[in-house]
């Protein structure tokens, strides 16, 4: 005999009742009257009364049953006032069998509830925000139990969200009820992309719980993961293919794609599956124990990595469940403003840049890799937003002043047309600034600074000479090696720096040695696990471990520059011997070749990365054995300071352009030049005006910069005294400072120094 089904709960009978209910053609204020005198009937209540939220942190009375209907409309209270505003301030629960002996009562005269002693109030909570205030009361003393306080609950969330549809209210005249004030909010973040746009508020919070936990067929569940793993690669390649990243741009697309095929990641989630876990629930387990191993790590680059291999997962989810995040990233409207907690990489990709006006994250960092990608697109971001999520609602109007970290909610039309002006300004100086691509970058006082690019890819060496760049002050060889699955032999080596060379043509091209480890991970190549892989076994430690590897690439470049200009320069050097030893291996290819009878190259310089403080007291013995020294400022500043730089808990702690660091700077050019060694600057100080502006004047004449940064570092050069600003920093650098940025800044004001904001590529306005 078949078991009837169970009665539904109280609670259930009464949602479906509220949904019948809102389902009627009535006018909004009799559907309010009738949604509480429901709510009073089924929890057993004389009075049942709803709050709503209105500008200005009010609560009003906008419906009852039990309470005096002329007091709808009237009765008012402040948020934390009685109560109803203590519930609205707390978000707390009350519930009392004497609420006017309670010390927050307040009692309105017109309701006339003086002969109602229980009490029972629950916060209406939408987006984490309190919107409005749901009671129910009763005349005589009631201890109201947890059943009808949970009752209360749910049916309070489904109010939450008709008031935020419109279902109950008239929205032409309460426009600004359920928490969403009429006048403007104004956020503050940090910049981590420059720039400005104004866009609809488009909020980003990908989430897939799974549905399984067991399974009884651990080969099925392997199948799955085969074939979801498959989908993701795919999916990945379809984003990255529509972006034609090159730069630090496509340097990160490799590491993502080499994270995607990381054999230990996977062969963690089969353990997992092999317990018998769903596919889903080990991939979880997976995410959930890498978060526990790196999620107190002070290294920027694991907390990186932490944030890909979560990505990661969650898409892994994603095609697990059928479901594909690069196709539902499609319902992104045009021009929106994404609002998020964090961003990936992938993540950014696979959205539409031409929909993208901006991004508001509650975290991030100016050097994730997520914003090293807006960068390169072209998309302004604002980060370390503290409450974006909770204060920008879905569709809202907002306004991204990413150069100042701010942004504005629900902005005026006078706001709004500023915002218009400022837009089309930045875009004619996008257009001025085209101008001087042809032309040198030589001071108003006539000092000459070589302006080169930073590259990893052929695509960025392409139009070397048309893009106005003196050549290529850093080619990242690593990349080649990190999208290949096996080590690239010699030939193929030569193969592509021969390419790179003659798409350079007669421009000189500065070819790093290979610096794999740390956040840089190669198929082939398996490091030992450490606590802080940044200060590890990277770069050049790594390659004179492995001395084929660098005696390969060695060869290779020698190959490939005979008869042309060649420039090597060996990376993460902290000591003159490694350097020494690093060298010794170059004059031993160069002597095999010559012996040989093969082509060497016409002018060859050997160089440094200057990125370990350590080298500074080895000046003395550096600079004789080297032609030029390049600096890696993002690693320099990290370890002169010892702190790191991608920590939102320090990010505004420490700057490139305090004194110590452009003291280190000025006495390292100064040095450089009395040894007659060329000095440069390789890392991402160099891309930014205003620390470029101090760059040039400690000393330092070769700057290298993201390709998208060249003409607004151009133009700064072009409009500066160098002269004056050197006395100007000699004078600065001795005061007791933490940071010259708004000294400098104000030097540039005075002196007319052009200081270009990144600007949105006009291609892409």
């Amino acid at each position: 005999m078949a078991r009837a089904a169970p009665e539904p709960s109280p609670a259930r009978r009464l949602l479906r009742e509220m949904v019948r209910l809102v389902a009627l053609p009535l006018p909004a204020q009799e559907r309010l009257d009738r949604l509480v005198a429901t709510i009073a009937r089924h929890l057993v209540a004389e009075v049942c009364s709803l709050y709503v939220l209105r500008a200005g942190d009010v609560l009003e009375l906008f419906a009852t049953e039990g309470l005096s209907r002329e007091a709808v409309h009237v009765t008012r209270l402040a948020v934390g006032e009685g109560l109803v505003g203590t519930i609205a301030a707390e978000g707390i629960v009350i519930a009392t069998s004497d609420a006017q002996s309670d010390p927050r009562f307040v009692y309105r005269p017109e309701t006339h509830e003086e002969r109602y002693s229980s009490f029972l109030g629950v916060p209406v909570v939408r987006s984490g925000r309190v919107v409005g205030v749901l009671t129910v009361q009763n005349e005589k003393p009631r201890t109201y139990g947890e059943d009808e306080i949970e009752a209360l609950t749910v049916v309070a969330s489904v109010v939450a969200e008709m008031l935020a549809s419109g279902d109950i209210l008239d929205p032409s005249r309460y426009a600004d009820a359920a928490g969403r004030p009429l006048q403007p909010r104004r956020l503050e973040g940090v910049r981590l992309v420059g720039g400005i746009a104004v866009g609809r508020a488009w909020t980003y919070a990908p989430r897939i719980d799974p549905a399984r936990l067991l399974a009884e067929d651990p080969a099925a569940e392997r199948e799955r993961l085969d074939r979801a793993l498959a989908e993701l690669r795919a999916s990945l390649e379809r984003a990255f293919a529509r972006h034609q990243l090159g730069g630090e741009g496509r340097e990160i697309v490799e590491v993502y794609r080499a994270f995607t095929e990381d054999a230990g990641w996977r062969r963690r989630i089969e353990e997992a599956i092999a317990t018998g876990l769903a596919a889903e629930a080990a991939v979880r387990r997976v995410r959930d124990e890498t978060r526990l191993r790196l999620g107190h790590a002070s290294d920027p680059y694991l907390r990186e990595r932490l944030v890909e291999l979560d990505e990661l997962a969650e898409r892994l989810l994603f095609h697990l469940s059928g479901r594909d995040p690069v196709a539902e990233a499609a319902a992104l409207p045009e021009d929106s403003v994404i609002v998020a907690r964090n961003l990936s990489a992938a993540q950014l990709l696979q959205f539409d840049r031409r929909r993208v006006r901006a991004i508001v994250l509650e975290e991030g960092s100016p050097t994730s890799h997520a914003a090293i990608l807006a960068r390169a697109l072209g998309i302004p971001v604002v980060g370390l937003c503290r409450g974006a999520m909770l204060e920008i609602e879905e569709g809202d109007v907002v306004a991204v002043d990413a150069e100042r970290g701010q942004v504005f909610v629900r902005p005026g039309e006078a706001l709004l047309e500023a915002f218009r002006r400022a837009e089309e300004n930045r875009l004619q100086r996008a257009r001025a600034l085209e101008a001087l691509r042809p032309l040198p970058a030589v001071s108003r006082d006539g000092v000459r600074v070589r302006v080169e690019i930073n590259a990893g890819f052929l695509v960025d060496v392409e139009d070397l000479a048309a893009s106005g760049a003196d050549g290529c002050g850093l080619f990242r060889t690593e990349l080649l090696f990190m999208e290949s699955d096996a080590w690239p032999d010699r030939e193929r080596q030569a193969a592509f720096y021969r390419a790179v060379l003659e798409r350079a043509g007669d421009l000189p091209v500065t070819f790093r040695t290979v610096d794999i480890g740390s956040d840089k991970p190669v198929a082939w190549l398996h490091p030992p696990p450490e606590a802080n892989p940044a200060l590890g076994w990277r770069g050049v430690r790594l390659a004179l471990d492995r001395p084929r590897i660098l005696r390969t690439q060695l060869a290779a470049l020698l190959e490939a520059g005979a008869g042309r200009r060649l420039r090597v320069m060996f990376p993460m050097v902290a000591h003159v011997e490694e350097y020494r030893r690093a060298a010794a291996l170059l004059d031993e290819e160069l002597k095999r070749r010559r012996a040989a009878g093969l082509g060497l190259p016409a002018a060859l310089e050997r160089g440094v990365m200057f990125e370990v403080p350590a080298l500074f007291w080895q000046l003395d013995r550096l600079l004789p054995l080297v032609d030029f020294v390049s600096v890696g400022s993002n690693d320099l500043l990290q370890f002169l300071f010892a702190f790191d730089r991608s920590s939102p808990v320090l990010a505004q702690r420490y700057d490139v352009l305090a004194p110590p660091a452009l003291r280190c700077l000025r006495d390292l050019a100064e040095r450089c030049a009395a040894a007659g060694v060329r000095l440069s600057v390789c890392g991402e100080m160099a891309s930014q005006p205003l620390e470029a502006m101090a760059l040039v004047g400690v000393g330092v004449r070769c700057l290298s910069v993201a390709p998208t940064e060249l003409l607004p570092v151009k133009a700064m050069i072009r409009s500066l005294d160098v002269g004056s600003l050197a006395g100007f920093l000699e004078r600065a650098l001795a005061w007791p400072v933490c940071s010259l940025r708004e000294a400098l800044a104000g030097y540039a004001a005075d002196h007319g120094v052009v200081l270009p904001p990144p600007v949105r590529p006009v291609a892409a306005a």
